[in-house]
């Protein structure tokens, strides 16, 4: 059954609460108070089941907001998640401050349709009827309640007329109305939590996105608490499952009730986070005063508010009629997606202002000096689709790339919907993935070059190393690991780079020495060679060649890359042949004497104990003996 939230909107006394009682039956003021004082002061609710024009079933969810301008914030806590708007306004009082701040509210949440309720008709004559008529058709021409589109039907609550006229209009635009996406991120923003006697807590919302399972774990928002939904109801009724544009209770296990209150909202658990700072477009009344660059205003997302500073990022002033780019800087932080609407309220006096919607709820810090480039970025995901907006984002990252669970946190999109985008961009290079990372094309393009030119320039200065370290590269070009190894093993699988362990060089590329260093390369080559196991000191053999040490030293890294040289311990270093003479030495007195002390070891290879040591303690290493004790094993 399709689902679809009416809200009321209107001035206090033009008989909201009454209209709603007539259709569903259902009385929604519920609190004494409501009953003492005869007025709306908080939200209620009710239901009404209709059939479409093409005879399919709905269900009508109805939130009757207060109409007195002490309590527009309630009013504000339910208005947020409506589909349609049912603007009431009496016959026998006609437009009234609140006609228009409530019709104001509606326009800045951008409702799409909704029609017009003449209340109290039975309490005029007809000539005031039809002047009240005129007077709402002028009022609201050009609007999207324009009166050549929305009707406009006069009824009575005590007597019963046009509620059968109404209910069929109501029924046609709920039919028309776009059903809100259960596929999406469940999003649940709170406006009731209270105490059941033998359930505990409860708390109750309009979804307006996503589904929502029995027993399904869910977090709490701002907080970041795990809670469990224990049972669900909708529109009164026990359910496995709520979907969104229906309106839900939830019992919660895993909370106590006095730490629950309006304004929170339920996600699925790891997905949305709150923010603090929000990128937004602001549009002020035209009744309103002119705004300034870091004034103080009332936030009001859905049913949660908070304190904000308004940052204009276009002028120093916001003129009544216009709009602005802006970042609102909030006091606490609130749970808000991209495409969110808000309305905002004047600090003092409190009274409606102005509204907007949300572009980027976690936007990057910026200097001064790259507000332009800011500016350019919003503009552009302001009329971009939801694919196009991932790619800018995953641009905006640069080389730091955007990880999954940061595109859902950004977008509001779920990891479904980011993957179809991912591999829609990717057949166009438009992304890359990048590990767990997504990265633009051109910015990997761009590192690429970076980092084919930062081994040129390697070479250049270092010809006597065979290849620059992987790390010592990745912090040169300030890449992070996933995308170094990405970009390292892209480079290397089309043969630009090759990868000797932890070297990296440009393919092809090799060590080059002029005549005096490959002379010095043969002389430490030979002194070690020719030594044996009774090696020569380096420094002693460093300090005979004719190059400086520096480049000695380098020819000295590469023998021991290559191999050639083998570092037995921090100062000895013996050649290759040598050693692989030392290991056949040991081995083949396995047969006769498998077990060696560091005297017998002496003996065999005529070395002293300075080098004797470090010898043994390499063939540990290599694991052609084994220490036991004062004793190796030959294995």
């Amino acid at each position: 059954m399709k689902s679809v939230i009416v809200g009321t909107a209107g001035h206090i006394d033009h008989g909201k609460t009454s209209l709603v009682k007539a259709l569903t039956g259902i009385d929604a003021d519920r609190l004494a108070e409501e009953k003492r004082r005869g007025i709306t002061i908080d939200l209620g609710f009710a239901n009404l089941e209709l059939i479409s024009p093409a005879g399919e079933p709905l269900r009508l969810g109805f939130v009757d907001v207060p109409g007195h301008e002490r309590f527009v914030r309630n009013m504000l806590a339910g208005v947020g998640g409506i589909d349609l708007v049912l603007l009431v306004i009496a016959a026998d009082e006609g437009i009234m401050p609140q006609t228009s701040e409530h019709f104001d509210i509606c326009r800045l949440l951008a409702i799409p349709r909704g029609l017009v309720a003449i209340t109290k008709c039975d309490s005029v004559d007809s000539d005031t009827l039809d002047v009240v008529r005129l007077e709402i058709e002028d009022y609201l021409r050009g609007s999207f309640l324009d009166p050549a589109r929305t009707p406009i039907i006069a009824v009575s609550a005590v007597r019963g007329d046009g509620l059968d006229e109404l209910k069929q209009e109501l029924a046609r635009l709920a039919d028309e109305a776009v059903a809100k996406n259960a596929g999406a991120l469940p999003r649940l923003p709170i406006d009731r939590a209270f105490v059941m006697k033998g359930f505990g807590a409860v708390v109750t919302g309009t979804l307006i996105s996503g589904t929502i399972a029995r027993e399904q774990e869910l977090q709490l928002h701002h907080r970041g608490k795990r809670v469990r939904a224990r049972g669900i109801q909708v529109h009164g009724a026990a359910t496995e499952r709520a979907r969104a544009g229906e309106r839900t209770a939830i019992n919660l296990a895993g909370v106590s009730a006095d730490t629950l209150a309006r304004g929170m909202m339920l996600t699925e658990p790891d997905t949305l986070e709150p923010s603090t700072r929000v990128d937004v477009r602001l549009q002020l009344l035209n009744n309103a005063k002119p705004l300034k660059h870091l004034s103080r205003v009332h936030l009001h997302v859905y049913s949660s508010e908070s304190v904000a500073q308004v940052r204009l990022l276009e002028g120093r002033q916001l003129e009544p009629g216009n709009s602005q780019l802006a970042q609102l800087r909030l006091a606490q932080p609130l749970l808000m997606v991209p495409g969110d609407r808000f309305i905002i309220r004047q600090f003092s006096p409190v009274i409606t202002i102005g509204g907007g919607v949300v572009l980027d709820a976690f936007p990057m810090h910026r200097s001064a000096r790259e507000i332009e480039g800011a500016l350019d970025f919003l503009r552009k995901i302001e009329a971009a689709d939801p694919q196009e907006t991932l790619a800018m984002r995953v641009e905006r990252s640069g080389t730091s790339g955007l990880s999954r669970a940061d595109a859902i946190k950004q977008t509001g999109r779920s990891q479904t919907e980011i993957e179809s985008y991912v591999q829609a961009l990717a057949k166009s290079n438009r992304i890359v993935r990048a590990g767990a990372l997504l990265l633009s094309g051109k910015a990997a393009e761009r590192a690429t070059s970076a980092l084919i030119i930062a081994l040129e320039n390697f070479h250049k200065a270092n010809p006597l190393v065979g290849g620059m370290g992987k790390e010592n590269l990745r912090e040169a070009m300030e890449l992070g690991s996933e995308v170094s190894g990405f970009l390292l093993d892209q480079l290397s699988a089309c043969k630009k780079i090759e990868i000797q362990g932890e070297l990296v060089k440009l393919a092809g590329r090799s060590v080059t020495m002029n005549a005096d260093e490959e002379r010095a390369r043969k002389t430490i080559e030979n002194a070690f060679s020719s030594a044996g196991l009774k090696v020569p000191a380096l420094k002693e053999v460093l300090a005979g060649l004719p190059i400086d040490r520096l480049r000695s030293q380098k020819i000295v890294t590469l023998l021991l890359r290559e191999g050639s040289l083998v570092k037995v311990s921090d100062d000895l270093v013996f050649h290759r042949s040598a050693l692989e003479s030392l290991r056949h030495r040991v081995v083949s007195q396995k047969s006769t004497a498998p077990k060696m002390d560091v005297a017998h070891f002496k003996d065999l290879t005529g070395v002293s104990r300075k080098y004797a040591i470090p010898l043994l303690e390499y063939l540990d290493r290599e694991r052609v003996t084994r220490r036991v004790g004062d004793i190796r094993e030959i294995l």
